[in-house]
């Protein structure tokens, strides 16, 4: 069928399946808990799902590591659970969209497994290289951190041990190892895995680190001072990615599917690379550069928050895409703390929902599609610190042993990890103030419970008529019946200010929108801009107060009086 842009109109809500909810009362979540949430997600002016890897897996990066593409984990459900809720999310006018991780395997899944014989069909869908009994073929290392390449016994045609030193190369954990794309079979097979949801009915796909899938011929040493994601300048971005992005994508095409891709390091020069609109490899493209707003590079490496440098980065998209390719917004996903302890402020509770609701208005209603992480909606935060063998991410434990090498010494290593852990976005969703914050009847989860959930939970959330998730709906439902916010121009009116953002979305024959949000712990006196003040702005939103009489006549005022990251939202002519 003609391949169409619809992913434009859509707001997406990302579920990590093992902590959103548990149906069967196991501790872990599972798509039975997902079936019974679908109507709450709905509600939310969502309608779309993005599901983190439901495949069984042995759980050493918690599903980012694959046994199998075409099954779901018995841990989640079965195969007829997922046609369930797929069937009910488009019932509900949901799209769909899978994980598919095509960078690496887990070391358990079977391709792997046959991989180890030399005479194998499949010897060659893993990168493999000879080195020494002491010395891997190079000196990368794997962005986890840690080294790169792992040795391994490999196997004769007459099964007994080769006697060369294989090595494999994994750019995340041990138990991942990369994959060959430069092989053909290797390609045709990853493409079989699409065809496979696709038939089912899935809508399209979200590709994990997607822009590491070439690696430069003849994998030469990499920069020797980079501890972590050494070698990056030949794996990232590599001379083939266009070429096996293309191909993959005629699968999509088929079936009028999308693709967002997950871009490491990516700028908006160069993702127009891959997602210019005329001649698109991917229709999305998550980048990173915005969650850098708090530190260099990553968040182990913390630094002040800066609004100015947060807009600077939205600006720079903005205005480099537009009319060229689209925009995918976030500032959730399990991949990084939660943005309240980043961005916003949790010194009260008045300010937690304040500062949850500015953060929402400052992205939502720029040019892109929209994305939600689970418990994003009502302001859920980072977890109290923990002792290090409390946190089960492997990625935490790596980078702790990084820190510690570098001469960190635990107590600062272990308040970096308090702040920048992966495992603050994986705590389960806190539904209500029952044990366990309703995720579970179990008596234990299978990863500790965020102790606010008492008060930070849906159930709450949603009985106080001004609360987080209310603002949400409010925002998506105006978001959702102008064309304006897809279509219109966006220009940032205070780029240099630390404490005032203050936007306009613009489009020709409709009323344009000025959006104000101070990022101040005070009460602030601002102007608006004169030029828009005298053609008369009409408040259609207000964080303070979801009673706004939108029918009141324009004024002409220019003066505002902001309480701590207030939002206020305005037409004009």
């Amino acid at each position: 069928m003609p391949k169409t842009d619809w992913y434009k109109d859509l707001v997406f809500y990302q579920i990590w399946p093992r902590s959103f909810c548990d149906g069967d009362g196991d501790g872990i979540g599972d798509l039975t808990g997902v079936l019974g949430k679908l109507d709450y997600i709905r509600s939310l002016g969502v309608n779309a799902l993005w599901f983190s890897p439901l495949y069984p897996s042995p759980q050493d990066d918690y599903g980012y590591d694959i046994a199998d593409y075409c099954a779901i984990n018995p841990e989640y459900g079965t195969l007829a659970q997922f046609q369930e809720v797929l069937e009910k999310a488009h019932a509900l006018g949901m799209k769909v969209i899978m994980d598919l991780v095509l960078n690496h395997t887990s070391n358990q899944h079977a391709w792997f497994l046959e991989s180890l014989h030399l005479d194998s069909p499949k010897a060659d869908w893993y990168i493999w290289r000879r080195g020494t009994d002491k010395k891997p073929p190079n000196n990368w290392t794997s962005t986890f951190p840690g080294p790169g390449w792992e040795k391994r016994e490999r196997y004769n045609a007459d099964g007994s041990v080769s006697s060369d030193a294989w090595y494999y190369l994994h750019l995340f954990a041990v138990e991942q190892p990369d994959l060959n794309h430069d092989c053909p079979a290797l390609r045709e097979a990853l493409k079989d895995v699409q065809r496979f949801w696709l038939d089912m009915g899935v809508d399209g796909f979200r590709e994990d680190v997607i822009t590491y899938i070439s690696k430069k011929e003849g994998l030469p040493n990499g920069f020797p001072l980079m501890p972590a994601g050494r070698g990056m300048e030949h794996f990232s971005q590599g001379p083939n990615l266009r070429k096996y992005l293309a191909e993959y994508r005629t699968v999509v095409d088929e079936y009028d599917a999308m693709t967002v891709g997950e871009a490491p390091g990516m700028t908006p020069q160069n993702a127009l690379r891959y997602i210019d609109q005329n001649a698109p490899v991917l229709d999305l493209m998550f980048h990173f550069q915005h969650m850098t707003a708090d530190c260099i590079g990553l968040a182990w490496v913390k630094t002040r928050f800066s609004l100015r440098k947060l807009k600077k980065v939205f600006n720079a998209w903005q205005q480099a895409l537009r009319g060229r390719a689209w925009n995918t917004l976030y500032l959730e996903n399990h991949d990084q703390p939660r943005v309240l302890s980043r961005f916003g402020c949790t010194d009260t509770e008045e300010l937690r929902v304040a500062s949850g609701k500015a953060l929402a208005a400052a992205y939502l209603l720029q040019q892109g599609t929209p994305f939600i992480y689970q418990g994003q909606e009502i302001g859920m935060t980072n977890l109290p610190p923990l002792a290090l063998e409390e946190y089960p991410d492997v990625v935490t434990h790596n980078t702790y042993d990084l820190f510690r090498s570098l001469g960190f010494s635990h107590k600062r290593t272990m308040a970096h990890a308090a702040y920048a852990a992966r495992d603050n976005a994986r705590s389960p969703v806190q539904w209500s103030s029952a044990p366990n914050a309703g995720f579970t009847t179990a008596e234990k989860p299978w990863f500790m419970v965020n102790p606010n959930y008492k008060t930070i939970n849906v159930a709450n959330a949603l009985a106080d008529p001004n609360g987080l998730p209310q603002w949400y709906k409010q925002v998506l439902a105006l978001r959702s019946v102008r064309t304006l916010f897809r279509d219109g121009t966006y220009r940032d009116l205070c780029p240099r200010s630390q404490t005032l953002y203050m936007y306009t979305r613009e489009l020709p024959g409709e009323q344009s929108c000025l959006v104000v949000i101070s990022f101040s712990k005070k009460v602030t006196q601002i102007q608006l801009p004169k030029a828009i003040a005298a053609r008369g702005v009409q408040l259609v939103l207000d964080s303070t107060n979801n009673a706004v009489d939108a029918t009141a006549p324009p004024t002409h005022e220019r003066n505002l009086t902001l309480k701590p990251y207030q939002v206020q939202v305005y037409f004009y002519q």
